[in-house]
């Protein structure tokens, strides 16, 4: 089973040999067997990787990321199918009803601004913040045509950043968000495209020149994962450091299904249970994970 992130900083040349990823550097080299590999993370631009260690990580559904110039998550290797019955899938993708989309994202905003607001009264211990949180929450309609998402977004920040913090200001604060939220994107990619669905068609997310428009909509309930994170980090530069922790999260240990699983494998649980609800017709299936 996959379980290691993979983290290229220096360069060097990477490589394929029967089954391993060469890593060849001021004429050492070493090895690591591709099985063990979940994620592979290039943050140097001067990395050099061959086409055939491309296909093989593909192969084994490895997650491939590539940064650019500022170290930064900026463009990720998907391959067309994830799945043997990609196309039977993605035609049930496509007929998708719309009362069944909008009943589906009404219980993923619930969830997101639930968490949002377990997030704010554990950091802050803000009991009042909590609760009105919890009142969009409780508010949210079929559809989130009032968009409680959006309400609550505005109010949640500003509680845990402070008033005057906006994310589309340029700080650290965003800097690490986005950063965060790449590795999320990242990691849920692959397990829609794992299960033979495709990434592009959303349930609510529906932007033309979006190519993750599904994965936009399953990740929103974890954002606050992140975001806690960047909370505890938020006096730091943003520096290695601090990727590193933010890398680390998909190593965090979430309650799902009444089950400690490490984050990663909660994303695989809560998607798979997505398409079976979406299937179904029914959003009673897609559980609630809980913050330890």
């Amino acid at each position: 089973m996959s379980w290691r992130t993979v983290i290229v900083k220096n360069r060097c040349k990477l490589s394929y040999k029967n089954d391993y990823m060469l890593i060849i550097s001021d004429g050492k080299e070493k090895a690591l067997h591709i099985s063990e590999i979940g994620t592979l993370i290039i943050e140097n631009t001067a990395v050099n990787i061959t086409a055939y260690l491309l296909c093989e990580l593909a192969r084994y559904k490895v997650k491939i990321i590539f940064c650019d110039h500022q170290r930064n998550p900026y463009s990720e290797i998907i391959p067309y199918y994830g799945a043997h019955n990609a196309s039977k899938q993605m035609h049930r993708q496509i007929q998708w009803p719309q009362t069944a989309k909008d009943k589906i994202w009404q219980r993923i905003v619930a969830q997101k601004i639930i968490k949002q607001a377990q997030v704010v009264y554990r950091e802050t211990s803000n009991q009042t913040s909590c609760e009105t949180l919890m009142n969009f929450a409780a508010s949210v309609l079929s559809g989130d045509t009032t968009n409680r998402e959006a309400h609550a977004a505005k109010f949640y920040f500003k509680e845990l950043f402070g008033p005057q913090f906006s994310r589309d200001s340029s700080s650290d604060i965003n800097a690490a968000l986005n950063y965060g939220y790449s590795i999320l994107l990242s990691a849920f990619n692959r397990e829609i495209t794992s299960a033979g669905y495709s990434t592009t068609m959303g349930v609510n997310h529906c932007n033309e020149y979006n190519p993750f428009n599904l994965t936009c909509d399953l990740m929103e309930p974890f954002r606050p994962i992140v975001d806690r994170e960047v909370y505890k980090c938020r006096s730091f530069a943003f520096d290695d450091f601090f990727k590193s922790r933010l890398i680390d999260i998909l190593n965090h240990k979430v309650i799902i299904l009444g089950k400690e699983q490490f984050l990663s494998n909660a994303i695989n649980i809560y998607v798979k249970l997505f398409f079976r609800a979406m299937e179904e017709g029914s959003n009673k299936d897609l559980p609630e994970y809980e913050l330890i």
